[in-house]
C-alpha cells in the first residue's frame, strides 16, 4: 500500500475523492477537508498569522519573501520517519505551500526515494489533468477517471441549463485578496465562464494580479464576488462588507455583491472547483438552479435590497428563495459572443 504525504490541501482533497484516505500518513497545517483528515499528523507550519488582517498578512508575506527565507517550514525528521512512498507537492505558488524544490531536497534523505507528484495546473483542464496524474501515481487511474467523468457531468448539466434558458453572461469580478486588492487568476476565470459569466478582470491561466479599486470599477462588473484566498465564508462576508462600506467603494453599492468561501471553492485546485461552478451559477441564474449554499456563499449587505441587480441579471435573496414569479424574470438577448452556446 502507498504511504502518501500531501503537502497541499488540494492534494489531500484529491486523495480523499479517490477513496484513498487510508493511504495518507501526513498532511499540511492547512489541510481541513474532508473532516476525517483532522486525525493525521501535520508536517508543515507557517510563519504567517492567518488571523491577522489582510494587510498584515500581505505585509508579512512580502517581508519573508524579501528576506529569502521560506514561507513554510517542513519537519524533515517527521517526513523521514513516516517513510512516504508518494509525496504530493505543487509547482505553482511559493506563498501557497511548500516549494517543490524544498520537497525534493528533503526527499533525497529518504531511501528508497519517494515518488514526487507536483500539481501545476493553472486552468480547469490543468487541474483535471493533475487529478488524473495523481490517480496514476497511486494506482487509482480507474477511480480518477470516474471522478473526472462525474465532474464533467455536473458541469455539463450547468451548461445545458444556461443554454436552454438563453441566459445572458454578466460581467463578473472575482476578488482574491482585499488589502491590497488582487484579482482571482489561474482557473477562476474558467470557473466563472462555466458558471455562465464573463470574467471582467482576469484571464484563464494567468497569475492573480494586484489591482486598484479604480481598475475594478473601470472593468464595469455587473456582479462582484469576494473570495479571499484562505478565508471561509464568514470571514469573507465580514471583511467584504467592511470594504464596501468605505468611501472608495461607494460606486459598487448598486452592484450585487457576494462573499464566497475562497478557502473551499476558489483557492484549491481540486474536485471542489465543480462546487464553485455550481455555486456561482446559482448566484448568476438563481431561477435556474437551487439556491447557493449558505456555507459557500452569502449575499452582502451592500447594495440595499431596493437597488437589486445591475440590468440583465436576475435578483436573488440570501436565503433559500421561494418560487420565483415568472413576471420577475428578465433574460435579455445580447450580442452572440456573450450568449450560448459557448
Amino acid at each position: 500500500m502507498n504511504r502518501i504525504i500531501s503537502l497541499l490541501p488540494a492534494g489531500t482533497e484529491i486523495i480523499a475523492a479517490l477513496g484513498a484516505l487510508d493511504q495518507l500518513v501526513a498532511i499540511t497545517h492547512e489541510c481541513d477537508y474532508p473532516p476525517e483528515v483532522a486525525r493525521l499528523p501535520r508536517v508543515t507550519a507557517s510563519s504567517i498569522d492567518r488571523d491577522a488582517s489582510s494587510a498584515e498578512i500581505d505585509e508579512g508575506v512580502r517581508r519573508i519573501a524579501a528576506s529569502g527565507l521560506p514561507m513554510f517550514a517542513m519537519d524533515a525528521d517527521d517526513v523521514v520517519r513516516l517513510a512516504p512512498t508518494v509525496i504530493l507537492t505543487q509547482a505553482l505558488c511559493e506563498v501557497c505551500a511548500v516549494s517543490e524544490g524544498d520537497v525534493r531536497d528533503i526527499a533525497q534523505l529518504l531511501s528508497p526515494a519517494p515518488q514526487i507528484v507536483p500539481l501545476g495546473g493553472t486552468t480547469l483542464d490543468g487541474v483535471w489533468a493533475d487529478i488524473g496524474n495523481i490517480g496514476k501515481a497511486i494506482g487509482q487511474s480507474d477511480r480518477a477517471g470516474a471522478l473526472l467523468e462525474s465532474i464533467s457531468t455536473r458541469l455539463l448539466l450547468v451548461h445545458q441549463a444556461l443554454k436552454r434558458a438563453g441566459a445572458r453572461r454578466p460581467r463578473v469580478a472575482v476578488i482574491e485578496w482585499l488589502d491590497p486588492l488582487y484579482s482571482a487568476g489561474h482557473w477562476t476565470p474558467n470557473v466563472v465562464r462555466r458558471a455562465g459569466g464573463i470574467d471582467a478582470i482576469a484571464e484563464p491561466g494567468a497569475h492573480s494580479v494586484r489591482m486598484t479599486v479604480e481598475q475594478v470599477r473601470d472593468a464595469a462588473p455587473e456582479l462582484l464576488l469576494f473570495a479571499p484566498c484562505g478565508f471561509d465564508v464568514e470571514r469573507a462576508e465580514r471583511e467584504s462588507n467592511a470594504l464596501l462600506a468605505t468611501d472608495e467603494w461607494a460606486w459598487a453599492r448598486d452592484i450585487e455583491a457576494w462573499a464566497i468561501d475562497g478557502n473551499a471553492l476558489t483557492s484549491r485546485p481540486g474536485p471542489r472547483l465543480a462546487d464553485a461552478v455550481e455555486t456561482i451559477a446559482a448566484i448568476i441564474a438563481p431561477t435556474l438552479f437551487s439556491a447557493a449554499p449558505a456555507h459557500y456563499a452569502r449575499k452582502l449587505a451592500f447594495p440595499p435590497a431596493r437597488l437589486g441587480r445591475a440590468p440583465g441579471i436576475v435578483s436573488s435573496a440570501t436565503s433559500a428563495p421561494a418560487a420565483h414569479s415568472p413576471a420577475l424574470i428578465h433574460i435579455p438577448r445580447v450580442n452572440p459572443r456573450d450568449s450560448w452556446p459557448a
